[in-house]
């Protein structure tokens, strides 16, 4: 049987009339929150799983709290990865003032970009002022109360405290901006912008003889946790020479590396017996023999002035200029060049090998690399991308400070090395890296009550030790 035709299902009269009702309802009783729609910027293409995306827009839109009395309880879990803060709130806005406010500009939107602008969408973010946090919407609820009058008139939204991932964002809002800016696992770069080449000058002479050319490690030995020291017996008649051992780490265990020559002494007319001692507790088997030259770099002079700055990482190359070509046998020397621990200059240069052929007239010019990087230029962008050009690890800038060269980034794809040049992509601002602490999280604010999760560690390893085979019992 049909209905009734003598009573009205609801006119456009009665509905309009019931949505102003809301929406002055929302004006006087509601906060001004901002909606984030969440702009996707990369997805996987079989399972549609959001990998980026951006947050660059935001809307005001007045909205009634529902939990009026608070956040939910229960809202702080201990878990067995530590301790999540899940405050949830539930937000009712006006369908009327969604639609025509937010929702038509979200249809300008490129399909990719936006996947839902008819009405709020989970993913989308809600900026909560009275707490300076941001939720996450969970659930949309559109359909309560269910057709009043033949209409829907709100969208209640049920949001959760936003946990921090790979999002962009740049709202140019600065209570969003502060709210996010020490959000997520961010790490640290220290950058430098000058540096200068150190140089060094090399000696020789024809009237020295019986010079060691090199120290040749017959025996890397094991056990060599510190540089050992070498003993290079003195001629009979001459200056003796100096050596220093390096040590290396590789298959598992310490040994001796090699053996480096401060001065190449003088008057041996055999090879002198190398005596290693030392080099840490246990450290034994290393054995060295000395090979002789008479016309070898006598020494190597690096300039109290032209020690250099800037090198970070690995020390510089050294280039020696070549021998007396005329002189048969001719070999060219190889320097060793070892930084300064205190400071970003060179400490030391020694001879890995003296050469053979250099006498007096012998072009014996020594060159040294450059730093990464002599002078940086350009600011970096928040949000923009910068890339390791040695290591090939991406991030993005959180932020810069142009006086102290500190980077924060998020959203790493790998770790940094010192010494190597980053580039913004947006930006092309160039530094090199003077440091960095992969380790450093640095979290407040929004969804960042995790602080104690480092203390809870620390006490869970004072009670069970995990480097007994069964930390849980006793067999």
């Amino acid at each position: 049987m049909a209905l009734n035709p003598f009573f009205l299902q609801g006119t456009a009269n009665e509905q309009f009339l019931i949505q102003d009702l809301i929406n002055e309802h929302l004006k006087i009783y509601g906060v001004d929150v901002y909606y984030l729609p969440r702009q996707v910027i990369d997805r996987k293409t079989i399972l549609k799983e959001i990998v980026t995306s951006e947050f660059s827009d935001n809307y005001l839109i007045e909205a009634y709290v529902n939990n009026f009395e608070g956040y939910g309880k229960n809202s702080d879990v201990l878990t067995k990865f530590g301790i999540k803060s899940t405050n949830e709130i539930s937000l009712t806005i006006s369908k009327e003032r969604f639609d025509t406010f937010i929702g038509e500009f979200l249809e300008s939107f490129d399909d990719s970009l936006i996947i839902l602008d008819q009405r709020p969408r989970e993913g989308d973010l809600i900026f909560f002022p009275l707490g300076q946090r941001l939720f996450e919407i969970k659930h949309v609820e559109f359909e309560n109360p269910f057709y009043q009058l033949g209409k829907n008139y709100i969208y209640e939204l049920s949001c959760e405290l936003f946990e921090y991932e790979d999002e962009i964002f740049d709202t140019s809002v600065d209570e969003i901006q502060e709210a996010m800016d020490d959000v997520g696992y961010i790490t640290r770069l220290v950058l430098t912008g000058t540096g200068s080449t150190a140089g060094a000058e090399a000696s020789a002479s024809a009237a020295v003889t019986g010079q060691i050319r090199r120290i040749l490690v017959t025996n890397d030995g094991t056990g060599y946790t510190e540089p050992p020291s070498v003993i290079v017996d003195p001629p009979l008649s001459g200056s003796t020479a100096v050596a220093v051992g390096i040590v290396t780490y590789k298959g598992g265990s310490y040994s001796l590396k090699e053996i480096l020559l401060k001065s190449t002494g003088s008057g041996y007319t055999s090879p002198p017996k190398i005596t290693i001692t030392g080099g840490g507790t246990g450290a034994s088997g290393a054995a060295a023999t000395a090979i002789l030259s008479d016309t070898a770099i006598s020494a190597v002079t690096l300039g109290v002035s032209s020690l250099g700055s800037g090198y970070y990482g690995n020390a510089p190359i050294v280039t020696v200029g070549g021998p007396n070509t005329a002189y048969a046998g001719f070999t060219t020397a190889v320097l060793v060049a070892i930084k300064n621990p205190l400071t970003s200059g060179i400490g030391s240069i020694y001879i890995r090998d003296a050469g053979i052929g250099y006498t007096v007239g012998s072009a014996a010019t020594i060159t040294i690399a450059n730093p990464p990087i002599i002078s940086g230029i350009g600011t970096f962008i928040v949000d923009e991308q910068i890339t390791g050009q040695t290591s090939g690890t991406t991030g993005r800038v959180r932020s810069w400070d142009t006086d102290t060269k500190v980077l924060r980034i998020v959203v790493n794809s790998g770790s940094f090395y010192p010494g190597e040049i980053v580039i913004g992509a947006a930006s092309s601002a160039t530094y090199a890296v003077v440091s960095y602490n992969a380790n450093n999280v640095e979290q407040s604010g929004t969804g960042a009550d995790v602080f104690e999760n480092d203390d809870i560690e620390t006490a869970a390893l004072e009670i069970i030790d995990f480097s007994e085979s069964n930390p849980f019992g006793e067999y």
